[in-house]
């Protein structure tokens, strides 16, 4: 197992390096640059700013300079945020934006898996039909929509939570946030969970401990959950990933100072450096979040570890 991971681990630095070099390529090629205001700068003062973040020399020669800072740990200087480096930045909302993430995917199971338990144990039945209809809707509605009615609805109306802000350690702040982020998750793990304890539930150990006698719950939290469990698994992984690149939306319409908000503001600016770096954050984190995924499925279903070639 130990070298299956580093064979993966190793594997993913190309990935890595191509992330790099497009996000590079694809900022520079876009319209507009960090220094184009509503109001035109002078040529000379235009000039000497490009000098001064090196934008004047060649791309080959920017990029190797780019990738000798990130070797070192730098991902360079905000073009906008003139008092910060990007490294700072992404040190303040990282924190934010994987606490935010994490609770919305313990919601997302510690609900996910019950409901599509008891609708795989009623199927058919009135709660079935009811599970998954809730489902559908969560899976629907996209995240633009459920944000600001569930800040109209449980902050103004009802002004049970706070609509925006962020305050460390004020669990209020993030309620809205997180169900938000967790309800389509949900949606997508009771859907999953259910259909795959729908077909364990027929297969022939779950037949065969039904007829040694084994109790009901402990048949289906025992021997059927795990083997359910490892479609579910394989979909957490992409969706922890969608999930933290997705809060951008939330961070913004719930003004969290996270990285998908400092996202969304560098890319209006044309901020070069710290669109890159959350981009590259990103992706390191789905390459590792996979990495994850495809370790626990292994460790829940034998048949797939490395070396098992039956």
């Amino acid at each position: 197992m130990i070298t299956y991971v580093l064979k993966r681990l190793l594997g993913a630095v190309p990935t890595l390096a191509l992330i790099v070099v497009l996000s590079f390529l694809l900022m520079r090629l876009a319209p507009g640059g960090p220094f184009d205001e509503e109001q035109a700068l002078p040529p000379e003062i235009k000039a000497n700013l490009e000098r001064a973040y090196g934008l004047d020399q060649p791309l080959h020669v920017q990029l190797g300079r780019y990738v000798g800072g990130l070797l070192r740990g730098d991902f360079g200087p905000s073009f906008k945020f003139k008092d910060f480096t990007v490294t700072e930045l992404i040190a303040a909302g990282l924190p934010v934006s994987l606490g935010l993430g994490a609770l919305a995917m313990i919601v997302a199971v510690l609900a996910g898996v019950p409901l599509g338990v008891l609708a795989a144990m009623r199927h058919n039945r009135p709660t079935d039909h009811a599970v998954m209809a809730v489902a559908v809707l969560g899976i629907a509605v996209p995240v633009f929509v459920v944000a600001p009615l569930a800040a109209l609805v449980f902050g103004i109306h009802l002004g049970w939570l706070p609509v925006a802000g962020w305050a460390p350690g004020q669990w209020r702040d993030v309620v809205l946030p997180t169900l938000t982020l967790a309800l389509p998750i949900v949606a997508y793990v009771a859907r999953l969970t259910r259909g795959s304890m729908l077909d364990v539930l027929r297969s022939p150990f779950v037949r065969a401990a039904r007829a040694r006698g084994v109790p009901r719950l402990r048949l289906v939290w025992r021997h059927a959950l795990p083997a359910a469990l490892t479609p579910v698994v394989s979909y957490l992984g992409p969706a922890a990933a969608a999930v933290l690149t997705g809060s951008l939306v939330v961070e913004t319409l719930f003004g969290l100072p996270g990285m998908g908000r400092y996202l969304v503001q560098a890319a209006l600016n044309r901020d070069y450096t710290l669109v890159m770096g959350v981009v590259i954050v990103y992706g390191a984190f789905m390459i590792v979040l996979n990495l994850v995924v495809d370790v626990t499925y292994a460790c829940l279903d034998p048949r797939v570890r490395p070396g098992n070639s039956r």
